[in-house]
């Protein structure tokens, strides 16, 4: 990957500016705060690999540069999920249909789709707290995108769904483990063998998204959580969310030694005046 560095602080630099034009993404940065705007609302802001390459460009470059960093998008559709298009012999210009990518050997298979899986690993294991506000249809990789932030507003006409399954395929774009994490793994099979939509009542109700509101207060309420957050410790956010996102691959014995590390880190900065 091209050299993303700018001396310019908020600054995208012009490579990966480039990736988010291709993909139809808008980005702007405001201190320690940064918003990712999914931009192709006429066509419901399907995704396609460029998409997930400027996904990942974009979620490392702002790793060190951002504390919070939002995804919403533009128009009534949060995600329709991958373009359509994928599936025709054509496939999208400039990108492997899923013949092509059927036609490739096992190497070449499994190393594309981890490149495709790349774009959205980072919004969770970014130090940066992500948070998807979602409206409308979250579809697919739609779906799998707004699973892949650490947290979820909804609007109250949210409707997921993931139809994988109905198109004779898996979900393997990093959504199944948050997925099970959120809801349980009977639930989450029964969603995903399903392609059933689950809409804002249930997805509160069963911790797929952590709030809902009414669809004119969406903004407003992420902006809210977003101040919140910023208002806070960014270095203790950061060590804590570690903490957590760990904890399951982990037993009490390590969990508390993870917790002890992480103190002690903590302890030092605040001794050195170092902490934030």
């Amino acid at each position: 990957m091209a050299d993303l560095d700018d001396p310019r602080p908020g600054a995208a630099p012009p490579q990966l500016q480039q990736l988010l034009t291709d993909a139809s993404l808008v980005l702007t940065v405001r201190g320690r705060r940064a918003d990712v705007v999914l931009a192709a609302p006429l066509r419901r802001n399907p995704q396609t690999p460029a998409t997930w390459r400027a996904f990942a460009a974009l979620t490392d470059w702002l790793d060190t540069r951002a504390d919070v960093v939002v995804l919403s998008a533009q128009g009534a559709t949060f995600s329709a999920g991958l373009d359509r298009r994928a599936f025709t012999p054509e496939g999208v210009p400039g990108e492997l249909s899923l013949p092509a990518l059927a036609a490739l050997d096992d190497e070449q298979l499994d190393t594309t789709i981890a490149q495709y899986q790349h774009g959205f690993t980072g919004w969770g294991q970014g130090s940066f707290v992500s948070i998807a506000a979602v409206q409308g249809h979250a579809i697919g990789a739609g779906f799998q995108l707004a699973l892949a932030c650490d947290l979820r507003i909804a609007a109250d006409d949210v409707q997921f769904a993931m139809r994988e399954t109905a198109l004779g395929l898996v979900p393997d774009l990093g959504g199944t483990l948050p997925l099970v994490e959120a809801v349980g793994y009977p639930r989450a099979l029964e969603i995903c063998a399903t392609g059933r939509f689950v809409g804002a009542a249930e997805s509160l109700a069963c911790g797929l998204v952590q709030e809902v509101v009414p669809a004119a207060e969406l903004a407003g309420a992420v902006d809210r959580l977003a101040d919140t957050l910023l208002d806070g410790d960014a270095g203790a956010i950061a060590a804590t969310k570690a903490l957590l996102r760990g904890a399951l691959s982990r037993d009490g014995v390590q969990q508390r030694a993870a917790e002890r590390r992480a103190q002690a880190e903590r302890l030092r900065r605040l001794a050195a005046g170092t902490a934030g």
